[in-house]
């Protein structure tokens, strides 16, 4: 019966059957001795079987890929293989240089020389044929998933400062102290936890005077940043809520100082949308005195006197809204020159007084950052651009990486 390959030419067939012959030709013992009785030339004492390998004769080695390659079901040598695939080029150049192309055609020819390796049965042929590697694997993959989602859930709270790409390049860095010792381009503050509900008038005059980590009844963080490069700059920062539980910034005021100059934040009154003012807007009955924080920084705008009365002075706090349910707070720094530092505070707590800080927020968490990027013309942080983006899920876990490292 002709076969789909009888037209190939005859010296074609011959010199790729020679070319096979000669590479599948075992070697013959120095001396020209016969292998011993039993053996067969590969040097195994038995016949291989579908699915066994020949046993190596010296100068041979194992494949060294996880799939190895077969023929016939048995496992080829890295000399074997390397003889096939030399076999198979030598055969598909002579065939196109007769002007027969087709693969199939190629196909049939290989494999009649046994120029062809078994096709491969897939992935999950492997995992039935290796089982407990499959599994080992899977449980590692498991606690690897286990281990960053504990050190995500680690991080919540935390309080992060980063500089961008841009901002590194130029020379910027940042430090907990004006001196610079451990200048650094990002820094992370510990959580205030298990803290009370305090008012402002418990935040203390010298809280923007004490440098690093300086919780109480509240979070505080001081730290600077350094122009270290050789040109001018502008730059600008975003102060935002990077996680959080239980709405837990309804009840949160932030305080800000930059370079000695100071404003306060809250979320807006829920029922109204205006400022949360402590006491609110239409209530004069009422007033904080002897407010230590407005005493230390009296051209502050955000306390209203309401009244005076027997030489006593009362006074209602009005933070700034949040830019936005996660941006609390944008600013710029124009003309930046080298070796210019500039200091910056933030303290955050549970304002008490705030009509929304009830027991429902017992048990939240609230975590900040402050980031700092050149500036753009034409744009302004917190305007929406692709660089406000939130950080990607791999983004958060190189960051929480470094800060254990």
């Amino acid at each position: 019966m002709p076969t789909p390959y009888n037209h190939i030419p005859e010296d074609v067939l011959k010199q790729a059957a020679a070319d096979a012959a000669e590479d599948k030709t075992p070697k013959q013992p120095e001396g020209g001795e016969k292998p011993p009785k039993g053996q067969n030339s590969s040097g195994s004492g038995k016949k291989p079987g579908r699915g066994g390998s020949y046993s190596l004769t010296p100068g041979e080695h194992r494949q060294r890929r996880l799939f190895k390659l077969r023929r016939a079901g048995i496992v080829l040598s890295r000399e074997e293989v390397k003889a096939i695939k030399e076999g198979r080029k030598k055969l598909r150049k002579e065939m196109k240089g007769r002007g027969i192309r087709s693969k199939r055609e190629f196909e049939l020819v290989a494999g009649s020389l046994g120029l062809y390796f078994d096709k491969r049965r897939g992935f999950f042929f492997w995992l039935l044929r290796h089982w407990l590697a499959a599994l080992i694997g899977a449980l590692l993959t498991l606690l690897l998933i286990l281990f960053l989602f504990s050190i995500i859930t680690r991080m919540r709270g935390h309080f992060t400062i980063n500089l961008s790409d841009d901002m590194f390049r130029e020379g910027f860095t940042l430090s907990e102290t004006v001196g610079f010792e451990n200048p650094s381009t990002e820094l992370f503050a510990q959580p205030a936890t298990n803290v009370p509900c305090v008012s402002i008038i418990h935040i203390p005059d010298d809280v923007d005077k004490i440098d690093g980590e300086h919780n109480g009844e509240y979070f505080a963080y001081t730290y600077y940043i350094r122009n270290e490069g050789e040109t001018v700059a502008d730059y600008e920062w975003q102060l935002k809520l990077n996680s959080e539980s239980l709405n837990l910034s309804d009840a949160a005021w932030i305080m800000l100082f930059e370079d000695g100059k100071m404003r306060f934040y809250a979320e807006p009154n829920a029922k109204t949308g205006k400022e949360e003012a402590l006491p609110p807007l239409d209530d004069n009955s009422r007033g904080y005195i002897n407010v230590p924080i407005m005493e230390a920084y009296p051209e502050n705008d955000q306390f209203e006197l309401i009244r005076q009365t027997d030489g006593v002075s009362y006074y209602r706090a009005i933070p700034d809204k949040f830019k936005s349910d996660t941006i609390i707070a944008t600013g710029t720094q124009f003309e930046v020159k080298p070796m210019d530092v500039h200091k910056y505070t933030v303290v955050l707590w549970l304002e008490g007084d705030d009509p929304d800080t009830d027991n429902s927020k017992i048990g939240g968490h609230l975590g900040s950052e402050m980031d700092f990027r050149l500036k753009r013309s034409g744009t302004e942080y917190g305007d929406g651009t692709d660089d406000d983006d939130e950080k990607g899920f791999w983004d958060i876990v190189w960051e929480t990486l470094k800060f254990w490292e």
